[in-house]
């Protein structure tokens, strides 16, 4: 009985993950079917679920598009989240690391001090940061889309938490008592047993930094623009191609997947490391 039991246990937890499955990839599969035909299929009913062969010449004319400069949308947002996302995990981890570890006059004031920057909506601070950008000449320039973002109170608080459970102080005392200095103990004893979070912490700011559409839509202008925005061009138009579009979301995709890829061997290699040496 208790064999059947965890049997049919097991095959409604099987069937339940098949349905999240199917339902998760259905709608990156219905992007990758449309990419490879022509906007007839759009409104099909019953819609088509095989791939067309369309695909190079969707991509060729995306690439083509005067008004999307698509080429230049992606290599600006692969460089803007590559820097925000080093910068983010570095700073993030060293700040997390002393507010976790390393006692200090007004510790705790400085950590509420970050922590009440994300009470803030983001929407609010648009219109200064605009402000600032026009004071140092940087509209329709990447550094504008860059620079604002190298820092994340987020990430700080995120690393903070993960540093105070991850790295026990013991380990700490006894790098103090080898003569290790504090950058030293952060690169060779801390760095490494905080590389899940710091995983995690990279993997949501690459995302967050590429899909990123609304601060780039206000400083930049359609010449210069990331991908989110080179995007946005397809669809100003009085008549929409839906392939085009298709196509150049499946395209932004393919960043992402890869990215999670990286991440999550990194985030399970961690806590692989972590259980063996626990």
């Amino acid at each position: 009985m208790k064999l059947r039991r965890r049997t049919k246990g097991n095959s409604l937890v099987y069937l339940t993950l098949l349905v999240s499955l199917v339902l998760s990839v259905f709608p990156l599969y219905w992007l990758f079917v449309v990419a490879t035909r022509s906007n007839d299929v759009i409104g099909q009913m019953p819609p088509p679920l095989v791939p067309g062969g369309n695909l190079g010449a969707n991509v060729s004319r995306l690439f083509d598009a005067q008004e999307a400069h698509f080429a230049r949308g992606l290599m600006n947002s692969m460089l803007a989240s590559i820097a925000v996302t080093i910068s983010v995990v570095f700073f993030s981890s060293l700040a997390g690391f002393a507010f976790a570890k390393l006692r200090f006059r007004g510790r705790n004031a400085f950590l509420i001090a970050v922590l009440a920057t994300m009470m803030v909506p983001v929407q609010m601070g648009i219109v200064p940061l605009y402000m600032v950008m026009v004071k140092l000449g940087w509209q329709n320039q990447l550094q504008a889309v860059i620079v604002p973002f190298l820092v994340s109170a987020f990430g700080v608080f995120l690393m903070r938490q993960y540093a105070e459970r991850a790295v026990p102080d013991e380990l700490i005392e006894a790098a103090r008592l080898d003569g290790c200095s504090t950058f030293g103990l952060f690169v060779r004893v801390v760095s490494p047993a905080l590389r899940p979070g710091a995983a995690v912490l990279g993997l949501f700011t690459f995302m967050s930094t590429w899909n990123e559409f609304l601060w780039p839509l206000a400083i930049l202008e359609a010449d210069n623009p990331t991908v989110q925005f080179s995007l946005s061009q397809l669809a100003t138009q009085y008549y929409t191609d839906y392939t085009l579009m298709f196509s150049g979301t499946l395209i932004a995709t393919v960043p992402l997947l890869l990215v999670f890829i990286l991440f999550g061997r990194q985030i399970i290699g961690g806590i692989m490391d972590g259980a063996v040496r626990s």
